[in-house]
């Protein structure tokens, strides 16, 4: 495995290993959004990870999707953002965090009853949102106005300079999934005309400014991006999922930006297709993959030059101490589902370290 534990140079940092941790949704914040003790305690567990990069943050109040997800808005969110931060580096480690805007997966209960926005007024379906009143169904979003998008832009820009104020070492902006960015990207949740819907260079404008912005200010050096062509979770699809990576890998280019994060394949296997080769091909900086791999698979990747590192999600949650696991070829722990989203330590911090 030693291709996983070469070190690797990533924007402003210096990376020891290549074995990255996957933001990853827990809702262990207790109100406002604001950061925990407990949250610190189980990102500084995982401080051996190359980076960590932290779970979807709202870069703007108002726009809850997961219900106890947390913020970087208010200045308490930047204060308990701080003590994780304080925590990570005091345990040798480095850390992101994702910025993000929900967009149509946002739901009224979550925020004192306003519609979300989005791209088009088109409803996410099949699923349910978790709220304060059990499960329910996506609403219809509003479709968002030309001149509402700059305050959308700035509204990341401000939650950059917050998370540097917090101790990161940068930001992931959140493009992929289904929420408001990747939203703009694809044609099946983008049917708008004008300047930010119809070719693919538009509707990747907005994902664009909002890396400029970031990397204006604080630096394209620690700025990351993520984005999924493929996933289909919350409704999403794109009728040339190829083609969209590849116009985003081409325009990135002379962006410098520390590192492009790219989810390879569906969650629910209904979109099929290789976009990490297209990517490859164009793309000159460096490229985290992410989405079922095994410690093999992600060092055999690494060694033939298809990704410069990976991120492993479900796999660092049950083990704090990954890195040292793959290192040793030791067993790992089996995540629990049933835990992902609940309060509390149980399924967060208890999970059993090698020593």
């Amino acid at each position: 495995m030693s291709d996983l534990f070469t070190p690797l140079p990533l924007g402003a940092l210096r990376l020891p290993n290549r074995i990255l941790m996957a933001p990853l949704t827990r809702c262990r914040t207790e109100h406002d959004h604001i950061p925990t003790p407990l949250m610190a305690e189980h990102y500084a567990q995982r401080a051996s990870a190359g980076l960590i990069i932290a779970e979807a943050t709202m870069a703007m109040k108002g726009n809850s999707a997961f219900w106890m997800e947390p913020g970087i808005y208010s200045e308490e969110q930047i204060a308990g953002w701080k003590l994780v931060t304080d925590a990570v580096h005091k345990a040798g480690g480095r850390i992101y965090l994702q910025i993000w805007h929900g967009g149509r997966a946002c739901h009224p209960l979550l925020n004192g009853g306003a519609q979300p926005v989005a791209p088009s007024a088109i409803a996410i379906t099949g699923e349910e949102v978790h709220t304060p009143e059990g499960k329910k169904p996506y609403v219809t979003p509003r479709e968002l106005r030309d001149d509402e998008i700059p305050a959308i832009v700035a509204g990341f820009r401000t939650a950059a300079i917050n998370a540097r104020a917090a101790g990161f070492d940068g930001v992931e902006v959140h493009g992929a999934n289904g929420y408001l960015l990747d939203q703009f990207l694809r044609d099946a949740s983008n049917k708008r005309s004008g300047p930010y819907g119809g070719s693919i260079a538009n509707r990747a404008r907005l994902m664009l400014e909002v890396v400029d912005a970031v990397s204006s200010a604080i630096g394209n050096d620690r700025v990351g991006l993520r984005i999924s062509p493929l996933n289909s979770f919350n409704s999403m699809s794109d009728s040339n999922p190829v083609a969209v990576a590849s116009h985003l890998a081409e325009e990135l280019n002379s962006r410098h930006l520390a590192y492009l994060h790219v989810m390879r394949a569906d969650f629910f296997q209904q979109q099929k297709g290789d976009v990490l080769t297209p990517i490859r091909k164009i793309y000159k900086g460096t490229i985290v993959s992410n989405m079922g791999y095994d410690a093999k698979e992600a060092n055999e990747a690494i060694a033939s030059g298809k990704v410069d590192a990976v991120a492993f999600g479900t796999s660092f949650l049950a083990n704090p101490d990954l890195p040292e696991r793959i290192r040793t070829n030791a067993a790992l722990n089996e995540p629990d589902p049933a835990t992902f989203y609940s309060p509390g330590p149980k399924g967060y911090t208890d999970y059993p370290t090698l020593h």
